[in-house]
């Protein structure tokens, strides 16, 4: 279910291992661009009717100038007259679903394999709540959270339940300033049932320190809010003032592929870009129901920004080089501006239509990798809305997730902004020259690669432009300087 976990009592050592599939090729039939709508604002915290209240093959790609970010929360499908006509943007994330709470114990033993013996093990478990302190934010709320400590303005949409568990979350998020919009409206469902429960994700630790997961989702063949069948008038209107629309493939656990398909046609009426990280679940949906492999087909046509590990990759494409995999998706994408390749601890890459832009990771001391996806996203985020160079942006999302890295767990421990400065700021790289020699290859003439470096002054090298650290970190500073302000008084 959902891979987000922190411990109480000492640190994880936390692996995600993607299993051995055959690999997927993905066909991207065209679309036509939807016409465009808005509904007017509305200024609540907690909106709920419960509480009343680029181009195709061939075409033209939008494009910024080399080794800058293209924001494309204004002009990826509408006319400047529909732009115009849309309410203000004052949101720049909003994440779609995938809320849930993380519950996490030490347990003697790991839930047994059986399906039927799990169920009643978690049944068991959830008989009586357990001690707070054991509970914590997981899911789109590590990436709500992490960007707004980026100062970015964040959305969260999705659903949680009236019980103490959603109350919590509500909590979590209005202390982190992030705006909640409940995903409620028309339910024809009894609001004491099950299935209207916040969703739990209870993360179990044996004395060996492997982990074991347990949710409702996990034992139905539907998702957990299946009952959710249409967009609410405040969820559109949250698409429509938000910059960005982030989902993942967790996401699939709660909301049917139809209902986050629904929401990604109107983030393309609207104009709202659309960030997609399919996770260890992309594989999962490949295999899937047919409405599934429909649904991730769309997804990958109609997103904006895609982020996913050389592996998923892989998975999608059948290509081993993670480069040449990133442009075969970039190029089967309608929409597709960036691609954006996890690499762990050699560091991540952008792709686009003219350019490679690389970043080797920071050097830390690793205590728990639990978040630092979600948090590297909130940072690539940051970098498209705000028009920063494309290395920098990498330098930003590698100091945001290796910072988290750092700690113990996701939620309301994702890095502190100042976390991640004084880990830009110490300037040491995981630098590998023969690494980034491999996986740039022959690739040098095709386009115009930018590598961040600790050891050499701006300029051409045999592997490309070699951007100072020093100098990103210069501009990083400027950059952040007003959201860093701004943590220090929050924080």
């Amino acid at each position: 279910m959902h891979r987000f976990a922190i411990s109480p009592k000492r640190p994880l050592l936390f692996h995600v291992t993607l299993s051995e599939n055959p690999p997927l090729r993905i066909p991207i039939p065209p679309t036509t661009s939807p016409h465009a709508r808005w509904h007017p604002r509305c200024a609540s915290f907690f909106l709920s009717c419960r509480d009343g209240g680029g181009a195709a093959a061939g075409g033209l790609r939008r494009s910024a100038p080399p080794g800058f970010a293209t924001a494309g929360y204004g002009g990826c499908c509408l006319s400047d007259g529909k732009v115009r006509g849309i309410a203000a943007r004052d949101v720049d994330v909003a994440t779609l679903g995938n809320l849930c709470v993380d519950i996490v114990l030490n347990v003697p033993a790991l839930p047994p394999p059986s399906k039927e013996e799990r169920k009643a093990y978690m049944e068991e478990l959830s008989a009586s709540p357990p001690d707070k302190r054991y509970w914590e934010a997981g899911g789109n709320c590590n990436t709500a959270i992490a960007a707004a400590r980026l100062g970015l303005n964040c959305t969260a949409i999705g659903h949680v339940g009236d019980e103490i568990y959603g109350k919590f979350l509500i909590d979590v998020l209005h202390d982190e300033g992030i705006r909640m919009v409940g995903m409620n409206e028309d339910a024809d469902v009894n609001n004491s049932s099950a299935s209207y429960e916040t969703l739990l994700c209870w993360v179990l630790v044996d004395p060996l320190q492997r982990h074991g997961f347990c949710s409702r989702a996990d034992f139905k063949k539907e998702p957990a809010f299946s009952w959710l069948n249409e967009l609410s008038a405040e969820v559109k209107l949250a698409i429509t003032q938000s910059k960005i629309l982030f989902c993942n493939g967790y996401g699939f656990d709660e909301l049917s592929p139809d209902l986050i398909t629904s929401a990604l046609d109107y983030s393309v009426e609207v104009g709202t870009s659309i960030f997609f990280d399919p996770g260890p679940r992309g594989k999962n949906l490949s295999k899937g129901t047919p409405e599934e492999r429909k649904a991730l087909r769309k997804i990958l046509q109609m997103s904006d920004v895609l982020l996913l590990t050389s592996d998923e990759a892989e998975s999608l494409t059948g290509i081993n080089d993670p480069i040449l995999a990133g442009q075969e998706l970039l190029e089967q994408g309608v929409r597709m501006k960036w691609v954006v390749i996890k690499m762990g601890a050699r560091g991540s890459i952008i792709i686009t239509g003219s350019s490679i832009s690389c970043a080797p990771a920071f050097k830390v001391n690793v205590v728990d990798t639990v978040g630092c996806g979600d948090s590297f996203v909130a940072a690539i985020a940051y970098g498209f809305i705000h028009n920063i160079p494309l290395v920098n942006t990498l330098a930003l999302a590698n100091a945001v997730g290796a910072a988290t890295a750092m700690g113990c767990g996701a939620g309301r421990n994702v890095a502190k902004l100042d976390q991640a400065i004084e880990l830009m700021k110490a300037s040491n790289l995981n630098e590998d020259d023969k690494f980034w020699k491999l996986v740039l290859g022959e690739k040098l003439d095709s386009c115009e690669i930018s590598i961040l470096s600790e050891m050499v002054i701006n300029g051409k090298s045999a592997q490309g432009n070699r951007v100072p650290l020093r100098k990103v970190v210069s501009e990083l500073l400027s950059e952040l300087e007003p959201a860093r302000l701004k943590s220090s008084v929050t924080f």
